[in-house]
């Protein structure tokens, strides 16, 4: 990761939650939202640990700074997983990311929240979810599924199988109840012309290594 694909990753998060990129907002939020303060030192702590000069030196205070925020505001967010620009933790506590998970762009996240693994059977592995998603209070997202673009998980609901595009799913198991999507649950994601100038490649899309890897390759 460079530095321009850092500062784009953070001033997304922030446009996300604030719609507008300013040195007074990232202040404002930075001190008043715990889960963008955690988002922005995961941002950083990922920055670190890809510099082979700042992993060797800073990368052990980051991690210690990550448990210090994660012990505080209840989120566990693993370090390696792969998270694309626009990450927007609606309320914290009780959030839990596994290290094999791989989010796409402007996903949200709610209080209570699980992304995690399953260690046996078909579908053993981590989640894929696509862009534009919506998960809500309570959500428990588990094992290698791809959930698609455009989605919006009930809260309390339990996701155990793929979801394709544009579902509204709810219930345990989660079930398809409307494909009205995430409209009007995830604002704010046009920054790729706000802050084009300063936009870099990112990282493939959840979608593209689904095709590329083959969903178990995918979700791990």
């Amino acid at each position: 990761m460079t530095f321009s694909e850092l500062l784009f990753l953070v001033r997304s998060d922030l446009y996300r939650r604030a719609g507008t990129v300013s040195a007074r907002t990232f202040l404002r939020h930075y001190f008043i939202e715990p889960g963008f303060k955690y988002g922005f030192w995961l941002r950083v702590r990922q920055f670190v640990a890809s510099r082979t000069l700042l992993r060797i030196l800073f990368l052990p205070v980051m991690k210690l700074v990550m448990l210090q925020l994660g012990f505080k505001y209840g989120i566990m967010i693993a370090g390696v997983a792969r998270i694309g620009p626009g990450f927007y933790i609606c309320h914290f506590g009780g959030i839990w990311i596994s290290n094999e998970a791989v989010i796409g762009r402007n996903v949200n996240i709610s209080q209570d929240v699980t992304i995690g693994v399953t260690c046996r059977g078909k579908r053993q592995g981590a989640p894929v979810i696509g862009d534009n998603v919506y998960i809500g209070p309570g959500a428990k997202v588990i094992g290698r599924i791809r959930v698609g673009n455009n989605v919006a998980i009930g809260a309390n609901s339990l996701v155990c199988r793929d979801v394709p595009d544009n579902a509204v799913v709810v219930g345990v198991p989660a079930r398809i109840i409307s494909m009205h999507g995430a409209a009007g649950y995830v604002n704010n994601t046009d920054y790729d012309v706000v802050l084009a100038p300063a936009k870099p490649d990112i990282v493939p899309q959840p979608v593209e290594l689904m095709e590329k890897e083959g969903p178990a390759e995918a979700g791990r």
